[in-house]
């Protein structure tokens, strides 16, 4: 097995203490020539040659007079691009793993999960999964200086694990911009006053006056009649027609897609200041709102209360490992293609340790605009918190609108809230298209060196995924959209990150993955080195560990997959469970028994 520093010709590994020592090799035309190894220059690492590099005038007479060989020299590679600065490619890993998540997934988890209890396994999780792995991401992505398939050349019986990466963002991508759609839609109906989902509306007034009566409130009504029509639709056999608004949607999302990855890192590294930051405002602006309404203590209290017994439920300690996966985007190949632009010498540990910290402390910060606006309004309605929370879109398009609807100036803040939740998807998209380009990208360098070609590609790319994701805009598409968002990103990831772990400790070598890493960074402080141990331990044996008892915890529900025909058995029973979608699917208990569909129907 060779080592990426003799496989990876973009960076070549060279200790700083090593004393140079000459060779002689043989030019072309049998010219017998003595050259001195040196340390490569920053510069020239990625395969770009700065401008004052300065050329010996002996070698250069050398060079002239040599005769030319028969063989004729390889093309050359075009040459990679590089993050303008440190701080885009921090901005971006940090935009790329803030997502909806954050915002719509973990408040109400730690919620139910023990409140301020849930951050001990949460942190547990992040030290002993999260940060190992986001470490060997970028290393391998910053080392190899390449993308999610073509970095494997250090060990190509492992490119699969680069496919899979591929197939998974591509996944990822389709069901993503959805999403943004839906936020664009929200976004453009924001702009009417009073809002379409308030009381405050002519058609809500039935829907708000007769409260014994009505089962659904007009944000629910909103959701699932004018923006998803799934009352229309009987489940994944009838899609039924496309919703042309949010067609329009979608196609507003992959143009501005398109445009901010036009010229690759040298423009989404520039939007990203202006995408990774505004989230920020707007949370601490709802903090600040919220801190001012009648009921918001109930509901930061609701948010934090402490239940010690959930300590010892295993199922919180896997809700805990899920929650930091997702949230860090690690094997998706995001990470690794946004590594694979920096320098040479950037030094990965601190950019692991900040990225990683800022990402969970985000979603912890995040809690409280979400739960102080939730108490308000469940103090104006007089229920408790745990009746107007919920998670996922639920959250974001229908308990979070209804409760903005009711602070005055609820205009100015639905705008405020739907174009954050615009900027946290859409970096997000930036890493998972990214991952995407630059593995084909690095397969094909044509296409790098060509802008037209380059462009052409991407065009192509952006109308491929809107095309195919017409089928989850239809009045069924929230099925299609619930399938996919359960199980594209769980088992699967789960494979390729613990294949990831296990191929570079044992395949390549723990020892020398973390030589190369010392050798990244030229002036490793002592913490590094010392930290490095700690990394060592978790890639062998922890995370591992721990990666193959979350895999037991992600079983995916009968109901999708092929039945067993020739089961007799009718004595299970499972309790049932719940999908959290966007619209609720609830799961009786013959989505889990074998039994075949047409028995069902016919029962």
């Amino acid at each position: 097995m060779k080592p990426l520093s003799e496989q990876c010709s973009e960076h070549q590994k060279k200790s700083a203490g090593e004393m140079p020592s000459e060779e002689t090799r043989t030019a072309p035309g049998n010219v017998t020539v003595s050259t001195a190894p040196t340390r490569e220059s920053p510069a020239q690492q990625n395969g770009v040659v700065s401008s004052h590099d300065v050329i010996s005038p002996v070698s250069q007479t050398r060079t002239e007079h040599q005769p030319p060989s028969s063989a004729s020299a390889p093309p050359a590679q075009p040459p990679r691009d590089q993050w303008g600065g440190k701080y885009e490619f921090l901005l971006s890993c940090i935009g790329y793993c803030v997502g909806l998540g954050n915002v719509w997934r973990f408040p109400y988890l730690c919620y139910r999960n023990g409140g301020g209890v849930f951050l001990i396994p949460y942190f547990i999780m992040l030290f002993f999964t999260g940060m190992p792995l986001f470490l060997m991401e970028l290393s391998l992505g910053q080392y190899g200086a390449a993308g999610p398939i073509t970095v494997w050349k250090c060990c190509p019986l492992l490119k699969g694990i680069g496919i899979g990466m591929l197939c998974v963002s591509t996944l990822v991508c389709l069901y993503y911009n959805v999403i943004i759609a839906w936020t664009f839609y929200y976004l453009g109906s924001s702009f009417q006053s009073p809002l379409p989902w308030s009381c405050d509306a002519l058609h809500n007034i039935p829907f708000c006056r007769n409260k014994t009566n009505v089962t659904q409130s007009p944000s629910e009504v909103f959701w699932n009649e004018k923006v998803l029509g799934v009352v229309n639709s009987e489940g994944l056999h009838d899609p039924g027609p496309v919703r042309w608004p949010l067609a329009l949607c979608l196609l507003a999302a992959w143009v501005v897609i398109f445009l901010c990855m036009l010229k690759g890192i040298h423009s989404s590294g520039k939007v990203v200041y202006v995408t990774a930051t505004f989230p920020y405002f707007v949370l601490v602006v709802l903090i600040i709102r919220g801190a001012t309404l009648e009921g918001s203590l109930n509901g930061v209290a609701f948010y934090l209360t402490p239940n010690w017994a959930h300590l010892a439920d295993a199922q919180v300690w896997h809700i805990a490992a899920s929650q930091i996966f997702y949230s860090l985007g690690i094997g998706v190949g995001g990470l690794l293609s946004m590594a694979s632009y920096n320098k040479f010498d950037n030094n990965v540990i601190r950019d692991t340790l900040v990225i990683t910290i800022g990402n969970c402390c985000t979603s912890f910060f995040a809690g409280f605009a979400i739960f102080s606006i939730l108490g308000h309004m469940a103090w104006r309605k007089g229920v408790p918190v745990g009746q107007v929370a919920d998670s996922g879109p639920g959250l974001a398009f229908v308990a979070y609108p209804e409760a903005l609807a009711l602070l005055p100036g609820s205009v100015f803040w639905s705008i405020l809230f739907f174009l954050m939740l615009f900027m946290l998807g859409v970096d997000t998209l930036f890493g998972n298209m990214e991952g995407i380009c630059t593995a084909v990208l690095d397969e094909f360098p044509q296409l790098r060196s060509n802008l037209k070609h380059k462009t052409l590609f991407l065009a192509l790319l952006c109308f491929s995924f809107y095309l195919m994701g017409l089928l989850l805009i239809t009045d069924g598409g929230i099925y299609w959209f619930t399938l996919i968002d359960s199980f594209s990103t769980s088992f699967g990831l789960i494979i390729i990150t613990l294949f990831m772990c296990i191929g570079i400790s044992f395949f390549y070598g723990v020892n020398q993955f973390c030589q190369d890493i010392v050798d990244m960074i030229c002036h490793c402080p002592p913490w590094c080195t010392k930290l490095l141990l700690y990394f060592k331990a978790c890639w062998v044996v922890f995370t591992p560990f721990l990666l193959t008892r979350f895999q037991k915890s992600i079983r995916p529900l009968n109901s999708w997959r092929v039945n067993n025909i020739n089961t007799t058995s009718q004595d299970q029973h499972v309790e049932p469970q719940r999908v959290e979608g966007p619209f609720t699917v609830n799961l009786t208990e013959a989505d889990f028994t074998s039994m075949n569909w047409e028995a069902i129907s016919e029962a």
